[in-house]
């Protein structure tokens, strides 16, 4: 098994390596079946750049048929619209050549800007919008009169690779709705046993006559951390559901049954997201034993169990009335618990373990009645602009370099540098970490310029048909078609497909020219040295900064949550969206900080933010039937009014919750104005206690804002249980 062969052909038939060692050769395999039909074409009605027509290829082509379908609509339309921009912009400033390279620089950082901010593959026709202005341009510096055909040509470039790889795809590759149908339903298993695992941990914790030995903890606030293993399955879990949103979004573009109920799905699994993330270490009634509110969560733990054998047989999605019947009938059983619940801490639980339910119903009714009228809420998209801003100015400042570069040097071959850093950027722009991934992208292009040259000294010469052509131009770009899906070697092989295609010089008429191969050469390793200067070392990422962000954002959600009008408080769906997609690029940032960081705790501060949404939103809606008194509304108003106080000192607003809640539990608890002032305090105590728990996650001088060797009021994210 030492041997490297016998370990290629040793796998498993069953495994998951010889699985995906079948789906990398099968795509390969397509992508090279395009390639060899789009240059065929290409070849017979003379275009004049036939390898762009392999770009195009190499740049839509993917194992996804809705994704491929989608890439290739949004590149369409930004060729169009980058070959009109071009066209206009050579048409007003063809007399001066440093202000059309401004305006053109201008226009490349616009398009890097739009496409960060942009969502799945939407972002490809600003990045196609951004590039293809310096690729029709680039034919037309000499002649600026043939700027028109330049133009055309590009665009028929590129359809007639969209056309060629999408029906070779199509035709090859199968498509199902069931694959996205069964995803989702592994998504909401996986979602049940991760709450399982929780309230498993409670009950464990609870001291009940279940369990005699289990040690409860005496000091409120000591449980600050979960199992090892519970934050293990998180991660998983939330991989898990990031990867459906783009899946959902690519099987709507391919699939008319998906597409019809494409936001039911989303709503989904936004709800499930939701619900992974309510489960964090912040919770009050976790730093204690409280016997009280074991019934409660036996009966979820009884709940899930009933839920995962029901999930357990497949197409339970289009028959959910057995599971939605489990559902309705815990919720009834709650409702007698509830009124059982004269502490504020077993009415917590309460409210807890019913929004689980509830959220857990409406994701049943969501993923079964997709298209149904309940399909009503809509989350908006969150922009990051600070990075979009940033890479916009990086595009904007690399362009305007290299152009300056050849004009004042008038290298024979500084457009080819000129493209490849334009193209390079905006490739960049649609990446998590476009100064991460600039290395990879160059040191990929930078390794096509051997592979090149062997192409050129070897293969090229020797051929003397079509096949061959193919064979050769296909045998180069194998490394690089077979890594491009890596997680560690994607980038650098995109990279390396891309730009090895744009500087082979296979064309219908083929001139050996070692000299013009050779500065076309020079000009791509100068636009990799130029390209990680920028983003590296002119311009290089702070994703602590982005991160810093981010959580302040998070708080002037939480800011503006308390202090809107009753009336005009968002469902909770809605706000937990966008917050949503805040923490998910949180996570995504503080995975890049390079300095130190407790990236544990803000990640459940951050969950825990989430967390504060719901018990805003909870404590906003009991208000109006509790029946408050004057002195206990002054109360409660002032301390959603001391919410502005949040990023200077968090202890003083929890402190004015706890008087609001001691204030309202001291009155009359009894009847059914009773039952939602116990509510309203234990939505009080509740966020005082997470407030308590994290100071330095909401102060604006914790830990995240400063450097890393600062110090200020908060440095810590969680405070330590012993003060």
């Amino acid at each position: 098994m030492r041997n490297p062969l016998r370990q290629l052909f040793s796998f498993d038939r069953d495994s998951v390596r010889w699985r995906n060692f079948v789906s990398t050769a099968a795509f390969t395999a397509r992508v090279f079946l395009a390639i060899g039909i789009a240059l065929f074409l290409a070849f017979m009605i003379q275009l004049e750049s036939p390898m762009s027509t392999v770009t195009t290829v190499l740049i839509v082509a993917n194992p996804t048929v809705g994704a491929l379908v989608s890439k290739s609509v949004w590149r369409m339309t930004g060729t169009v619209i980058g070959a009109a921009l071009s066209t206009a912009v050579m048409a007003m400033f063809v007399q001066s050549a440093v202000l059309y390279f401004m305006v053109l620089s201008a226009f490349v950082g616009l398009a890097c800007m739009t496409a960060t901010c942009l969502r799945y593959f939407r972002a490809y026709a600003a990045v196609l919008a951004g590039y293809t202005i310096i690729i029709v341009a680039v034919p037309a510096f000499t002649h600026p009169e043939n700027i028109f055909m330049s133009a055309m040509m590009r665009v028929s470039d590129v359809a007639l690779g969209i056309v060629v790889t999408a029906a070779v795809f199509m035709v090859t590759s199968p498509r199902r709705r069931q694959g996205t149908v069964d995803a989702l339903s592994s998504a909401f298993r996986e979602t049940l046993r991760h709450a399982l695992v929780f309230h498993e941990g409670l009950m464990n914790r609870s001291g009940t006559q279940e369990n005699l030995t289990a040690e409860p903890l005496a000091v409120e606030g000591a449980f600050r951390t979960l199992p090892q293993t519970l934050y293990d399955g998180r991660q998983r879990l939330l991989g898990q559901l990031g990867r459906l949103g783009p899946a959902i979004e690519y099987a709507a573009t391919d699939n008319p049954d998906i597409h019809a109920g494409v936001r039911g799905y989303r709503l989904a699994v936004s709800r499930m997201t939701g619900l992974v993330a309510s489960y964090h270490p912040y919770w009050r009634n976790l730093g204690a034993a409280n016997p009280l509110s074991a019934p409660v969560h036996r009966e979820i733990r009884d709940t899930l169990n009933q839920l995962l054998a029901l999930t357990e047989a497949p197409g339970w999605i289009d028959r959910p009335e057995s599971v939605l019947g489990c559902l309705d009938h815990a919720l009834e059983r709650l409702e007698f618990l509830e009124r059982d619940a004269t502490s504020p801490a077993v009415q917590a639980s309460v409210d807890n373990v019913r929004d689980i339910l509830l959220q857990l119903r409406e994701t049943v009714r969501d993923l079964s009645s997709p298209k149904g009228p309940h399909v009503r809420v809509r989350v908006l998209p969150y922009l990051e602009w600070m990075s979009a801003i940033y890479n916009g100015l990086r595009g904007m400042l690399i362009a305007f370099l290299a152009c300056m570069i050849w004009y004042i040097t008038y290298f024979p071959t500084g457009p080819m540098m000129i493209m490849y850093v334009v193209a390079a950027s905006s490739l960049l722009s649609t990446a998590p970490s476009a100064a991460r991934a600039s290395l990879p992208m160059a040191i990929g292009t930078a390794l096509s310029v051997p592979a090149c040259w062997l192409c050129h000294i070897v293969a090229l010469p020797r051929i003397d048909g079509y096949p061959m052509l193919w064979l050769s131009v296909c045998a180069c770009m194998l490394p690089g078609v077979w890594l491009q899906f890596h997680p560690r070697y994607g980038v650098g092989a995109f990279g390396y497909t891309v730009f090895l295609a744009m500087q082979l010089m296979v064309t219908n008429e083929m001139v050996a020219n070692d000299i013009a191969l050779i500065n076309t050469w020079l000009a791509i390793l100068m636009g990799c040295a130029l390209l990680v200067l920028v983003f590296r070392v002119i311009m290089p990422a702070d994703q602590r900064l982005y991160a810093s962000r981010l959580v302040i954002s998070l708080s002037r959600s939480l800011q503006s949550l308390s202090a809107q009008p009753t009336a005009k408080v968002p469902s909770w769906m809605a706000w937990e969206g966008t917050q949503i997609q805040k923490v998910s690029s949180l996570l995504m940032r503080l995975s890049l900080v390079t300095s130190p960081i407790d990236r544990q705790g803000y990640a459940d501060g951050a969950f825990a933010a989430l967390s504060l949404g719901r018990l805003l939103i909870r404590l906003r809606k009991a208000v109006e039937p509790a029946g408050l008194d004057r002195a206990q509304t002054e109360a409660l108003n002032a301390a959603l009014a001391s919410f502005r106080e949040l990023p200077r000192d968090p202890t003083r607003t929890a402190a004015s919750l706890i008087h609001a809640a001691r204030l309202i539990g001291a009155g009359d608890c009894s009847g059914e104005e009773g039952l939602f002032r116990v509510r309203l305090v234990s939505c009080l105590e509740q966020i005082a206690h997470i407030l308590d728990s994290i100071p330095g996650f909401f102060h604006a001088d914790g830990p995240l804002h400063l450097w890393f060797d600062e110090t200020g009021p908060a440095t810590l994210v969680a405070v330590n249980p012993a003060r």
